[in-house]
């Protein structure tokens, strides 16, 4: 009986995820990219951190973590509600998925949610907190935290606060501390430095043609086809479909998963061949405005990049820092550091190629996605760098020595060293450079 019964529930659990969910870039949850946290949220693969040898011991932990869940932008809502008006009021389709939406689903999102954090990330963040005490039991401890070695700066905005909140009550929590209080800093300067650095703001961000391939792939054949499909599934002639309308859909489905941890009958807008063109436009709207599309993305976070070493080369004091920011933050540094960097731009005209790309948005920047570097102490002045991405080992680009994996932080600042002499956040970001 028992068994029977156990195995059903299982099944029905898992179709609860949305078969497309691999596929929601930025807007996916923690979860898809460490699957092992959907039976156990807690839980840590300490194997994955066996010291380079007995004697090293973790002596400095900086992690740069994108704030949790949130709920969509006032921009996005609205386009949400175009689509659910068009939905509700003229697709006759019969199917059982559509008929849901026109007679079940309500449109709760509005625009005062504006992007704030939604109780799921106040829990991707407390649950963080807890598997990285497991995960660096010496660094961040109680009593670290009491002796004020544990340092939190965020971003300005809402859900990076709430998140950092989230992240302290993780800690407070586990070690029940009711007689103190932990402050945080605020810096935008460091964990939203895209918003202060002139030339990325007008060159990139401000500048309508930087994104000319994110246009010309929004109306190429591949979205045109998802737009037809769509139009299909609903029964509404092709121009009703706004180009706006799949993103929307998307969105929807993506949201409704994320936050409520549905699988909404929006996804069934969606096949697979569907969504991978979806994740490429997110993909490639994300490289040429925060990732290796121009030279000014990267150097954006050069100021991010200096403090994150600047600290490493003080670590002595055994101390953490726990940086609060957004893709944004995360994307140009994993970007200036040369992570995920395929042999070919991605481009509106190749789609078909880039199926095997390492730049993925799914799998780097889900919501409360994390940089962590663990410094280790191996005794003698044998200082050695350990990068994770998500909890999971990475290496730094480039850097292929024997010991690859857990290098000599002397071999990483070699490695980095025309950055770490030059990457001058205030030169880079003026918008007439001066001819060298």
């Amino acid at each position: 009986y028992m068994s029977l019964s156990l195995e059903k529930q299982k099944i029905n659990e898992n179709t609860d995820v949305p078969a497309i969910s691999k596929y929601f870039n930025t807007k996916g949850r923690y979860e898809e990219v460490n699957p092992y946290l959907i039976e156990d949220i807690l839980a840590v693969n300490r194997s994955i951190l066996q010291p380079p040898s007995a004697q090293c011991r973790q002596i400095h932990l900086t992690a740069i973590i994108r704030h949790g869940t949130r709920y969509p932008t006032s921009k996005n809502v609205k386009k949400m509600q175009k689509l659910y008006e068009l939905v509700k009021n003229i697709a006759p389709g019969k199917e059982s998925w559509l008929r849901e939406i026109q007679t079940q689903w309500t449109m709760w999102y509005t625009e005062d949610m504006d992007g704030r954090l939604v109780q799921k990330g106040v829990n991707d963040h407390r649950h963080l907190a807890v598997r990285l005490s497991k995960l660096f039991p010496s660094l961040i401890s109680e009593e670290k935290l009491r002796g004020g070695f544990i340092k939190f700066i965020t971003s300005s905005k809402h859900r990076c606060v709430n998140s950092t909140l989230s992240f302290k009550a993780g800690l407070t929590e586990l070690w029940a501390i009711t007689d103190m209080e932990f402050d945080h800093a605020v810096n935008d300067a460091l964990m939203r430095f895209f918003d202060q650095c002139t030339r990325f703001v007008q060159e990139v961000d401000k500048n309508p043609s930087a994104l000319s391939e994110v246009d010309k792939f929004r109306q190429g054949p591949e979205m045109r086809r998802v737009t037809e499909k769509i139009a299909d599934r609903l029964k509404v002639p092709y121009s009703d479909i706004t180009q706006d309308m799949p993103n929307a859909a998307f969105y929807l489905c993506a949201y409704e998963f994320a936050i409520k941890a549905v699988n909404s009958p929006w996804c069934q807008l969606f096949d697979e061949d569907d969504a991978k063109v979806m994740d490429y436009a997110s993909d490639l709207r994300e490289f040429w405005t925060r990732g290796y599309g121009y030279d000014i993305n990267r150097k954006s976070s050069c100021i991010l990049f200096h403090d994150v070493f600047n600290r490493l080369n003080e670590a002595a004091n055994e101390t953490v820092t726990v940086q609060v920011g957004h893709a944004d933050t995360l994307l140009p540094l994993l970007t200036l550091l040369g992570f995920f960097k395929d042999s070919d731009a991605l481009t509106s005209t190749n789609y078909a190629t880039q199926a095997q790309r390492s730049f993925r948005t799914s799998h780097m920047l889900p919501y409360a996605a994390n940089l962590l570097l663990v410094l280790y102490d191996c005794g003698e002045g044998d200082l050695r760098l350990q990068p994770l991405l998500n909890e999971k080992p990475v290496t730094f680009p480039g850097l292929t020595s024997q010991s690859a994996s857990v290098p000599l932080y002397q071999d990483v600042k070699d490695h980095y060293r025309e950055l770490l002499q030059g990457c001058d956040f205030e030169t880079e970001c003026q918008l007439f450079k001066s001819p060298a």
